[in-house]
């Protein structure tokens, strides 16, 4: 059975996506990046716009009956690849002790110019280290 999620991020309705969907024991949750109220959360701040858009996948996951500790995978997607440490710091902090297999790249450019981060994630429920 397939739940899809949605958190009425302005480019939801537009590009005809979900925040994260569940289809049995498994949760995708799509590129996340640090917009709330359809507004770029700390411009010109890496770390800040990781935790963010990290907050917002924790959200996802639990409406979705999963945990930090369930996260199997990330991708992190940067536009200034010296940003790295910034944000896996903040990676780091929400899954140190889960320690998913992560993959983290830099891109030409996101949807908004002012965000420098986007993350996704992959759980599957069940599965789970207990986080911190």
């Amino acid at each position: 059975m397939r739940r899809n999620i949605g958190t009425g991020s302005p480019w939801e309705g537009v590009v005809g996506y979900s925040r994260a969907v569940r289809v049995g024991d498994t949760v995708h949750v799509a590129g996340t990046t640090a917009v709330r109220d359809g507004q770029v959360v700390a411009p010109g701040d890496a770390y800040r716009q990781a935790r963010v858009a990290l907050e917002i996948i924790v959200a996802a996951l639990a409406e979705c009956g999963a945990s930090p500790g369930d996260v199997v995978r990330t991708r992190l997607y940067v536009t200034d690849i010296r940003d790295w440490e910034a944000v896996g710091r903040a990676h780091g902090e929400v899954f140190a002790d889960v320690r998913p297999a992560s993959t983290m790249v830099q891109v030409g450019a996101l949807v908004d110019p002012g965000l420098l981060v986007e993350i996704e994630a992959e759980a599957v429920v069940g599965s789970g280290v207990t986080p911190p």
